[in-house]
């Protein structure tokens, strides 16, 4: 097979929708996660592709036993693995007497834990096909802010987590990154994306990033990119 196989988790809107539709205008094959049905749906329904160059797969990222499912799926399906995304997250913001145990445990799991579960899945399939492993972190990975207790913590880990892994899998030929984006016009943290968001980083730009990690050469690696909007509206 000659076309490159993506796994993008989380794919269903926001940054991983945008890596999806860059990835498929540039004649991959990929597939994505989402967590429930009607999403996955509504985002094939959306995007117009065949299932020969494109599937959607139910899953939660906290369940390790689901993400390998999904890889031995892509590799029955499509026959390699050669990208994975791991983009998943999520965001809960409160002042550390206000924040509650669940949403401590929910932001570690998803944002933290998920992505350890992703690329244990998809180890084997990466070193079969000398692949690459990228992370979507963020620039809340090195500047913290009140009310980010858990974020902060799961995004400071996800970059010393992905740099170590970097370490660990570089001298298997899989390269590994770490994108850390500041603003994005994304539904996080309940913003609806409009014409107020035109200043911030689009999708789409991260969706361009990825796909230009890829084609750098092979011995280039630039292991962590910081991006930021590159004109933020004055104060």
């Amino acid at each position: 097979m000659s076309k490159k196989v993506a796994l993008i988790t989380g794919g269903t809107k926001g940054i991983g929708l945008g890596i999806v539709e860059k990835l498929l205008a540039e004649s991959w094959i990929v597939a994505f996660t989402g967590r429930n049905k009607e999403n996955i749906d509504n985002t094939l329904l959306y995007l117009r592709k065949t299932e020969e160059s494109c599937r959607g797969y139910i899953c939660d990222v906290r369940d390790f036993e689901g993400q390998k499912e999904v890889v031995d799926l892509v590799i029955d399906t499509f026959g390699r693995l050669d990208l994975l995304v791991a983009n998943a997250g999520i965001g809960h913001f409160a002042n550390i007497e206000e924040m509650t145990t669940d949403q401590w445990i929910e932001t570690i799991d998803v944002n933290l834990t998920g992505v350890f579960y992703s690329i244990k899945a998809a180890l084997p399939a990466l070193k079969d096909s000398k692949g690459m492993f990228l992370t979507i972190a963020s620039l809340a990975g090195t500047n913290f802010f009140p009310n980010g207790a858990a974020y902060n913590a799961s995004k400071f880990g996800l970059v010393g987590f992905t740099q170590a892994v970097m370490l660990d899998l570089r001298n298997h030929g899989i390269r590994t990154s770490t994108i850390m984006p500041g603003s994005v016009a994304t539904h996080f943290n309940g913003n609806i994306p409009s014409e107020k968001d035109a200043w911030k980083i689009q999708p789409e730009d991260i969706g361009q990033m990825v796909f230009d990690l890829w084609n750098l050469p092979a011995r280039t690696l630039p292991s962590k990119i910081e991006v930021r909007p590159s004109m933020p509206p004055k104060k």
